[in-house]
Parts: C-alpha cells; structure tokens; sequence
C-alpha cells in the first residue's frame, strides 16, 4: 500500500465520519420532542393505556406495544 492510498481511504473514512455526526445532528433538531421542563411535567403527559383501553396523548394511529397504564 502506497502513502497516497493511505490518505485517499482516511479522507474517506473521516469524511463518512463527519457526515454521520452532521446527519445526526440535523435529524435531532428537525425531529426529536421538544424537552419538557420538570415543573412542567405531569404524569398524564406521556402516552399511555386508560382504563377501558383506549390511548391517552398519543396523536399517531399506530400503537407501541407494551405501553404504561395511565396513573
């Protein structure tokens, strides 16, 4: 192996690098839940399961499985 195919799979390898962070990144901004403060946080702001079944605060159709039972 030549220097010069040293520096091209490094270049590489870094550059994959910091694409993933910078992807990362991006994607946690654009779409991760905002933080919620703890004096404003509530037991019944999560998702959960009442009790006839139905979701409570859970705005999407599909339904995690194995979800809390609301307190």
């Amino acid at each position: 192996m030549r220097l010069r195919d040293l520096a091209k799979g490094s270049s590489v390898f870094l550059g994959v690098i910091v694409a993933g962070y910078l992807s990362t990144t991006y994607v946690d901004q654009r779409f991760a839940a905002p933080e919620v403060s703890k004096s404003t946080e509530t037991a019944s702001a999560s998702a959960c399961v009442g009790e006839d079944g139905s979701w409570k605060n859970w705005p999407w159709p599909n339904v995690p499985a194995l979800s809390p039972k609301c307190r």
